[in-house]
């Protein structure tokens, strides 16, 4: 692996150890939560789309399944958290590995179609199922327990986050430098190569699909938790396109960038909050001027200027 990937690693641990004590107050530590989950979930948006290729407009789904997994199964059934947390996980991923090789047979505009089409179901599914996910309205959520301690403050939570987002960047890493990773890569490069020297494209497809909805769900049920509520506007469309966004912005195919991207724009509307009613208008010319002069993502893009490889 390569030493700039382990010395990005070493930054954001130092980073995450140092935060909790210099922000100035609980909203800053709130902020930073919320980044995290973020940053976990685009990881994970990234190996699909900047890495494998594949984009997916509809990956809000797969949060609302772990969300709603981790509210109803403890709510209605009696669950342990941490059960209907991983049951959410599976679902997710079971999902995802049967609609991958139908929708995975598509290209370009009509994939990104498949895609969005599947995020509106499941999100029309949640929003319907009135009885036992609260419709429109949405439910409240149980505490999270571990070990007979319960997770209440959001002190405890960052803690929790930080942790999950250290694992998640150093297996992304490893994964990415793996024969797995290599063969993402070719697939994005070139189905046909990919094809000549042996790699089992839809395999692939398949896999990197359940593993970035494996991601969303589990982080889906993490952020149930933590906000203590979920409503259906965690599996909407436009949750969808903003973590699209947080991948495009930051850098495809680029580790740091996705936690980049996330860390920006997720903290981007709370900084936009003074312009008091052009908050839009702003956070769409920031983009568009991000696009123009960044047109790989931010890392990638800072990183060649540098002199240091895309």
């Amino acid at each position: 692996m390569r030493k700039s990937a382990y010395l990005g690693l070493y930054i954001i641990i130092a980073v995450l150890l140092v935060l909790p004590f210099v922000v100035p107050n609980s909203f800053y530590l709130d902020l930073a939560v919320r980044m995290a989950i973020n940053a976990i979930i685009v990881l994970g948006l990234n190996l699909l789309m900047g890495f494998a290729g594949q984009i997916s407009l509809g990956h809000a789904g797969f949060i609302g399944i772990g969300a709603y997994a981790s509210a109803v199964l403890p709510s209605h059934f009696g669950w342990h958290p941490l059960a209907a947390m991983l049951t959410g996980a599976v679902a997710a991923a079971a999902l995802a590995a049967l609609v991958a090789r139908p929708i995975f047979k598509l290209k370009g505009h009509y994939l990104a179609m498949a895609t969005l089409g599947l995020g509106i179901i499941l999100s029309i599914a949640i929003r319907n199922e009135a009885q036992w996910t609260g419709g429109p309205d949405g439910m409240p959520v149980l505490p999270m327990g571990l070990f007979g301690f319960e997770l209440s403050t959001d002190r405890q939570w960052y803690w929790v986050v930080a942790a999950l987002l250290v694992v998640a960047t150093w297996a992304t890493i490893n994964l990415i430098d793996s024969p797995f990773g290599r063969a993402l890569r070719a697939l994005h490069g070139s189905e046909v190569a990919s094809q000549v020297v042996g790699v089992d494209i839809v395999r692939y497809k398949v896999a990197v699909f359940v593993l970035s909805a494996a991601f969303a769900s589990v982080m889906g049920s993490v952020t149930a938790h933590y906000v203590g509520f979920v409503t259906p506007n965690l599996a909407e469309f436009f949750h969808s396109i903003e973590l699209v966004t947080m991948v495009v912005i930051g850098g495809m195919a680029s580790v740091y960038g996705s936690i980049i991207g996330a860390v920006l724009l997720t903290a981007l509307p709370q900084a936009l909050v003074s312009f008091e009613g052009w908050e839009t208008v702003a956070f769409g010319t920031i983009l568009m001027l991000c696009m123009i002069f960044l047109p790989r993502g931010l890392v990638p893009t800072l990183a060649a200027r540098l002199g240091k490889g895309g």
